[in-house]
C-alpha cells in the first residue's frame, strides 16, 4: 500500500501526516524531540501489517513539514501537542485509536492517554519520561551543542531543517525541557499517570543515552497493569 503526504488544519496550524494501510485498527505514531513521521517512523510505515492497521505518522507543529509555524516551548507545550495529535486523529475520522510514542512523543502519548481515555484504544511508550532531575538537565545539556552530534543522528536533521534552525531548536528544546527541573518535584505528567486505563506497554533500551531507566521504572509503577 502507498504511503499519502498530507496537510490538514487543526488548531489554527496546518499539520503535516503520512498516511498507510487499510486496517480496522487505527494507530498514530508520535514522533520524538525534532522528529518528524519521515525521520523517525519509516520503518513502520513500511513494514507494519497494512491489512491489520491503519496508520497515521504526524510532524508535530514546528517540527518536519509542519512549518509554519517555527518550533517554541511553551510551558505547557506537551499539552498542545497531545491535544493537536488528539485533535488531528479526529480530523481524519478515526473514532478510536492507539498511540506509539518516542521519546518526547512518549511523553504525549502518555498525556493524551490520560486526558482522552475514550478515544485511546492501545498505548506503547518507549524512551519516555514523566519528570526531569537535575541529573537529566546535565545529560540534555550535552546535546545542546548540535556540531558536537554524531555524524548519522545529524545529517537527516539538518537535511530537514537547515543547520539554523535545527541548531537553534535544539537549544531551545534543552532550555524548555529543563524548566520542568525547577519545580521541586520535577513533574511533567506525574499526577496523569494513574488516569491511563487503556492497556499500556512500556519498552526502554538498556542504553538509552538520554533517558535512564528508573524513568521507565517509575511510569511502570504507576500505570496500573502496565507491562
Amino acid at each position: 500500500t502507498s504511503i499519502t503526504s498530507a496537510k490538514i488544519q487543526v488548531n489554527g496550524v496546518h499539520l503535516h501526516y503520512q498516511q498507510t494501510g487499510e486496517g480496522s485498527h487505527a494507530v498514530l505514531l508520535l514522533p520524538g524531540m525534532l522528529g518528524s513521521g519521515e525521520t523517525d517512523f519509516g520503518p513502520q510505515l513500511k513494514s507494519m501489517n497494512k491489512k491489520l492497521f491503519t496508520i497515521v505518522a504526524w510532524d508535530p507543529r514546528g517540527y518536519g513539514q509542519s512549518i509554519p509555524p517555527s518550533r517554541d516551548f511553551p510551558p505547557d507545550f506537551f499539552e498542545r501537542d497531545a491535544k493537536d495529535a488528539v485533535d488531528l486523529m479526529q480530523a481524519l475520522k478515526f473514532k478510536k485509536f492507539s498511540l506509539l510514542g518516542w521519546s518526547d512523543g512518549g511523553i504525549t502519548a502518555l498525556i493524551a492517554a490520560a486526558k482522552y481515555p475514550t478515544l485511546i484504544h492501545k498505548l506503547v511508550v518507549w524512551g519516555a519520561n514523566a519528570s526531569v532531575t537535575q541529573e537529566d538537565v546535565r545529560i540534555y545539556n550535552g546535546i545542546r551543542d548540535v556540531s558536537k552530534w554524531s555524524e548519522k543522528v545529524k545529517k537527516p536533521l539538518e537535511e530537514m531543517y537547515g543547520h539554523k534552525y535545527f541548531a537553534k531548536t535544539c537549544e531551545a528544546w534543552v532550555d524548555g525541557i529543563s524548566r520542568f527541573a525547577e519545580k521541586s518535584d520535577g513533574n511533567i505528567c506525574q499526577q496523569l499517570l494513574p488516569d491511563i486505563k487503556c492497556p499500556t506497554f512500556i519498552i526502554h533500551g538498556e542504553k538509552d543515552p538520554l533517558v535512564p531507566r528508573a524513568h521507565a521504572e517509575y511510569i511502570h509503577k504507576h500505570i496500573k497493569g502496565s507491562r
